[in-house]
């Protein structure tokens, strides 16, 4: 007996973003972080696509393994806490019309049960796939020695929501820095985050090469990239630009983790790697 497979697979995405399109959803902000000062955040929806959609609203737990991939979880890993019980957000389900922006609540909620740390679960937005009447359905004839299994896509998003207690206590470092090529043409830079303390890191990567005589010229940009708790490690890998003048073979590339932020970032951690 013959297995015939018609249509598409599954397809979850879970990615932290600033503005992150998933099918036809945009959503801002790219991530949620709750404290004391602010207790509650507004999550903008907006629909970019041409049909109306109908999107679920749901909490899920997530871990991050050393190579930056999400993994769905239901039990919390050793050193790490949900935010889930503190958590309130409604609506749960929201229809857009094409253009069409809503507005989803997070609140936070039984605050004196929680002890000083971080708490972290992700906001799961889920397409409701659209049903045919019956009867509108094409009917194909079929050999009936042939199973037939349709799989719909269901298109899907998360952001974290992080909630913070207590004083914050994080300290991060960049080691194990490396430089190939691929295909002997395209640098490839590698390195370690290496995160300590209560607190999950969020930011941004920038990569400069220093040439001998002093010339300092940018690289690399990785932005939005995150170390969560109880992860005290996170490898990292991406490629260089070939930048008129650069040589990779001499002078150094110095690696910067900073905050996002538009006014004055905060360094979080520097390194270099001499090329020489």
């Amino acid at each position: 007996m013959r297995l015939f497979t018609a249509g598409l697979i599954l397809l979850q995405v879970f990615f932290p973003f600033i503005a992150r399109a998933q099918g036809d959803l945009l959503v801002t902000p790219r991530r949620v972080v709750l404290d004391a000062r602010q207790r509650s955040v507004d999550l903008s929806l907006a629909n970019i696509g041409n049909d109306t959609a109908t999107y679920n609203i749901s909490i899920v737990q997530i871990r991050m393994t050393e190579e930056g991939a999400f993994e769905t979880i239901t039990e919390p890993d050793a050193g790490q806490q949900f935010a889930s019980p503190y958590l309130r957000f409604f609506p749960r389900s929201v229809t857009l019309s094409p253009d069409e922006v809503q507005t989803v609540k997070i609140q936070m909620v039984r605050t004196r049960e929680l002890l000083s740390g971080e708490y972290r679960s992700h906001i799961y937005f889920r397409a409701v796939p659209k049903e045919k009447p019956l009867g509108e359905e094409p009917q194909v004839q079929q050999d009936p020695s042939t199973i037939s299994i349709k799989l719909v896509p269901v298109f899907g998003i998360t952001i974290p929501v992080i909630i913070r207690v207590g004083q914050p206590s994080v300290d991060v470092s960049l080691t194990d820095l490396s430089l190939n090529f691929v295909n002997d043409t395209v640098p490839r830079f590698g390195f370690k985050f290496n995160r300590a303390g209560d607190y999950s890191v969020y930011g941004d990567i920038s990569v400069d090469h220093i040439s001998p005589g002093g010339v300092t010229t940018r690289v690399g940009i990785a932005n939005g990239l995150a170390v969560y708790t109880p992860n005290s490690v996170r490898k990292f890998e991406f490629n260089l630009q070939n930048a008129p003048g650069v040589d990779f073979s001499t002078g150094i590339l110095r690696v910067t983790f900073s905050a996002s932020s538009d006014v004055k970032p905060e360094k979080y951690a520097e390194a270099e790697l001499n090329l020489d």
